[in-house]
């Protein structure tokens, strides 16, 4: 079975977490690019593009967000297919025409979140699943034309338009991952200590389903782009 080349736009502030989370879920050869360090591929020689979490807004004024979004927005022009996670679900919304914003309240958490459209992205997984979350921003407007896939009480938890796809939930994350960034945030201590008590082997395990947004990723980029699609032979790269 062909491995695509996938193009990690990486936003995560030298977060090896990240590194290490994508690189477990995603069978693919990966070529990971510090996006918060101005570095995006040079060429769109590749089948398709993950866009990771971040500890930015998508609004703020820093110097890297803007090439990222111009290079995303040629890649998504070019037809590659795109994921984007949290902070990249919300870049690929703005870059298509969507609308970020604060949204006044920060989940957090093992969430329950539901399915309310129809998507190849969403195969295998139940109506009703529990993954991850960390968020304050919200995509508020989805892109025109764009389909809601999932959502909860808080926010819009993923979207599809034509070859790109988004979701605001973590599928990635592993208990080490969500016990660190808990630990870093500014929450008062009665609440962090819940979440870190909520971040048990039982309660991560429910989240195995969310996790098959990888593997379907996968399959339809195998299926739209199978003339580019790299050999088995191929090895990671990152930058």
């Amino acid at each position: 079975m062909s491995r695509p080349r996938i193009a990690v736009l990486n936003a995560a502030h030298e977060d090896a977490n990240t590194t290490r989370n994508f690189r477990r879920e995603l069978d693919a050869s990966l070529a990971e690019f510090d996006a918060t360090a101005g570095h995006t591929p040079e060429t769109f020689d590749f089948d398709a593009v993950v866009v990771t979490g971040s500890r930015s807004s998508v609004y703020d004024d820093e110097a890297w967000i803007s090439p990222t979004r111009e290079w995303v927005n040629d890649a998504i022009d070019r037809g590659l297919p795109c994921l984007g996670v949290c902070w990249g679900h919300q870049l690929l919304a703005d870059v298509l025409g969507g609308t970020v914003r604060d949204m006044g309240a920060y989940e957090i958490g093992y969430s329950e979140i539901e399915r309310v459209g129809d998507s190849r992205l969403f195969e295998g997984i139940d109506d009703r699943f529990v993954a991850f979350t960390s968020h304050q921003d919200e995509v508020a407007t989805l892109p025109p034309d764009a389909d809601p896939l999932a959502a909860n009480e808080y926010s819009n938890h993923g979207f599809r338009k034509d070859h790109v796809f988004g979701v605001q939930f973590h599928p990635e994350y592993d208990q080490k991952t969500a016990r660190e960034l808990t630990l870093r945030k500014e929450f008062d201590e009665k609440r962090k200590a819940r979440i870190l008590e909520s971040i048990t082997a039982e309660n991560h395990a429910e989240t195995g389903q969310a996790k098959l947004v990888f593997e379907n990723f996968l399959e339809y980029v195998r299926e739209v782009r199978p003339s580019t699609a790299a050999t088995d032979g191929d090895h990671d790269a990152s930058t």
